[in-house]
C-alpha cells in the first residue's frame, strides 16, 4: 500500500459496479465517504461509523466488508459492488430484491442495501443455509422497522429461488454439452 501524507488527497481508482472510476481521498477518508461524497454512490448508508449496524456493508473483491471500516485508500485498485450494481440492470431486480419486495422485508430501507450486500455474499458462499446460519448473519444487522420476520422469510424465499435458477442453468448446459 502507498504511503501518504494525512491530509494530502491522491487518486483512488477502484472498479465500481464494473466501472473503472476514479476521485480524489485523503489518507483517513472512509471508503463510504468517498463512495457517496467523490463517486457519487449514494446507496451505500452509513449508519454507526463503527462497524455494528451493518448499514454500509458492500463486498470487496466480492466479500462483505463493513465500508464504514474500510479506508478508501485499501480499495484502490480493487473491485467494490455496492447495491446500485446489485441488480443486472435497471429494470430488473435480482432474486434477493424480489423477495424483499414480495415479503415486505423493508420499511424504512435504510437498513436494506447492507443486508442484501450481506447476503449476496453469504449466499453465494452458501447456497443451502439453514435458519440459524441465515439468523447468524442477519445478527450483524441493525433494523428497527420490521421485527425481522419479513427479512427471515425473503432471505429463506430468495435462497430457495437462487437454488433453484443455479438448478435449471445447470441442467441446461449438462443438455447443451451431451
Amino acid at each position: 500500500m502507498r504511503r501518504v501524507t494525512s491530509e494530502e488527497p491522491v487518486y483512488v481508482t477502484i472498479e465500481l459496479n464494473g466501472r473503472r472510476m476514479t476521485g480524489r481521498a485523503t489518507a483517513r477518508m472512509l471508503l463510504t465517504d468517498f463512495l457517496r461524497r467523490e463517486l457519487g454512490a449514494t446507496g451505500t448508508h452509513v449508519g454507526c461509523e463503527h462497524g455494528v449496524c451493518g448499514a454500509c456493508t458492500l463486498r470487496i473483491d466480492g466479500v462483505a466488508q463493513r465500508g464504514c471500516l474500510t479506508l478508501a485508500l485499501q480499495a484502490d485498485g480493487r473491485k467494490v459492488d455496492t447495491i446500485e450494481g446489485l441488480s443486472a440492470s435497471k429494470d430488473a431486480l435480482s432474486a434477493l430484491q424480489k423477495a424483499f419486495h414480495r415479503n415486505h422485508a423493508l420499511q424504512c430501507g435504510y437498513c436494506t442495501p447492507g443486508i442484501l450486500m450481506s447476503f449476496s455474499d453469504f449466499l453465494a458462499r452458501n447456497p443451502d443455509p439453514d435458519e440459524r446460519e441465515v439468523r447468524e448473519v442477519l445478527g450483524g444487522h441493525i433494523c428497527r422497522c420490521t421485527g425481522y420476520a419479513g427479512l427471515m422469510k425473503a432471505l429463506m424465499e430468495a435462497a430457495a429461488e437462487m437454488r433453484r435458477v443455479s438448478s435449471e442453468t445447470t441442467d441446461a448446459e449438462l443438455a447443451k454439452s451431451q
